[in-house]
């Protein structure tokens, strides 16, 4: 007789405990929300990275390219690639800077919101499901702790 496929994954490799070093725990915390938020963008159409430019751009307008990147700790070369796919799609377009015509300065479109807007929403209720357990001051002081945590430092390195 076969047996059906178990409905929760076989986890492989070490796992993290209560006890785990607090990198290690937020490492699989990042991993099991990526995971679940690049899940709802790619039903719509969007890579996780996609969806996050996006917002950046929503969230902080007039950046430019170069300053987009420093803020999402993406090289030039990765950040071109993502906005020039993002501007062949209609969601993004480039401007001159005023101030230096050298300098772009990438703007989400009305199209590009709209998606934008659409993947937060759905993403939003993926982050309060993980959250549902706890009670919205135990939400709130999680959400302190992390920006306590990230600080104003620039970051060295990508984890999109």
């Amino acid at each position: 007789m076969r047996s059906l496929p178990s409905p929760v994954p076989e986890v492989v490799g070490p796992s993290p405990a209560v006890d785990s070093e607090i990198t290690w725990l937020l490492h699989r915390a990042a991993q099991r929300m990526r995971g679940a938020t690049g899940e709802v963008a790619e039903r719509h159409g969007l890579t996780l990275r996609d969806y996050i430019v996006l917002s950046a751009l929503d969230k902080t307008p007039g950046l430019t390219q170069g300053e987009l990147g420093k803020s999402l700790a993406l090289d030039k070369t990765t950040l071109m690639s993502q906005l020039d796919r993002l501007e062949r799609r209609g969601l993004v377009v480039r401007h001159n800077d005023s101030r230096d015509r050298r300098l772009r300065i990438p703007v989400i479109t009305e199209d590009g919101e709209a998606i934008r807007a659409t993947v937060a929403a759905a993403c939003a209720a993926v982050e309060a499901a993980a959250l549902s357990s706890f009670g919205q001051d135990q939400v709130q002081a999680l959400r302190r702790m992390l920006f306590a945590i990230i600080g104003d430092a620039e970051d060295r390195g990508s984890c999109l």
